[in-house]
Parts: C-alpha cells; structure tokens; sequence
C-alpha cells in the first residue's frame, strides 16, 4: 500500500518535537490525550499506558493530530487516521523509546511502564494557515 500521507505534511511532523492528540474510543465516545510520538513513513509510534492503551487493546480504530502553533496563532496542521497495533516486545518498544524520548528531553527508557502502539495510517489530511 502506498503511503497515504503527503511529502509537505510529513515534513511538518518531522520538523520539530511537538505533542500530539491521540484519539482512541471507548463507549462509543473519544477520548483524546496529548502523547509524544515518532512518525515515519505512514507508521506513528507512540508509548503509553492507562486508559489510551486500554481503548486501543478494545478498538484499534484511532486518530493523531499535531498542530504547530506560534504565539496562539494556528501555522499548520496535520490529522492521520489509522489502525493501532499494540506492541508486546520489550525491543521494539526500547527502539522506540529511543526514537521518541530523547526528541522530547527524556532518557531513552525513562518510562518502563510504557507499551508501544504504532499505528498504520490509513488517511492524512493537513492544511498550513
């Protein structure tokens, strides 16, 4: 399958450490979380635990937005729609701790209790203010 997201908004989601939403499902309604992440070539990877981990364990369905934003003003956005896949190895998710902490001034393995969810992405959309 051929990567769904555009060249000009993968430069955007690569351009700098921002957060992104991650929006997961439960009970018929969203629940959306700020998470750091990595992007790479149609695939997000994020850590995480708790309620966003337990969604995605029940609907695979989920949605990452990153918005870069100066002074409250609104430069671009990007929304990927995809499919999240939790990850159980312990050297997969120590790899992606190692992409994704360090980008956001954390040690490589500052949280252990994370697990790995990559997400495949389905659709993308963006659009530059």
């Amino acid at each position: 399958m051929a990567n769904p997201v555009p060249a000009a908004a993968e430069e955007l989601l690569t351009s700098e450490p921002l957060m992104a939403h991650f929006a997961t499902c439960t009970d018929g309604r969203p629940h959306v979380a700020p998470v750091w992440y990595h992007y790479d070539d149609g695939t997000v990877e994020v850590l995480t635990t708790g309620k966003k981990l337990a969604n995605v364990r029940e609907n695979p369905r989920v949605a990452v937005s990153v918005q870069k934003d100066e002074e409250g003003v609104a430069q671009w956005m990007v929304t990927l729609r995809g499919t999240a896949e939790v990850v159980e190895d312990r050297d997969e998710r120590l790899r992606a701790a190692e992409r994704i902490n360090p980008k956001y001034g954390a040690s490589g393995d500052e949280y252990p209790e994370n697990v790995l969810v990559r997400v495949t992405v389905g659709s993308a959309s963006y659009q530059t203010y």
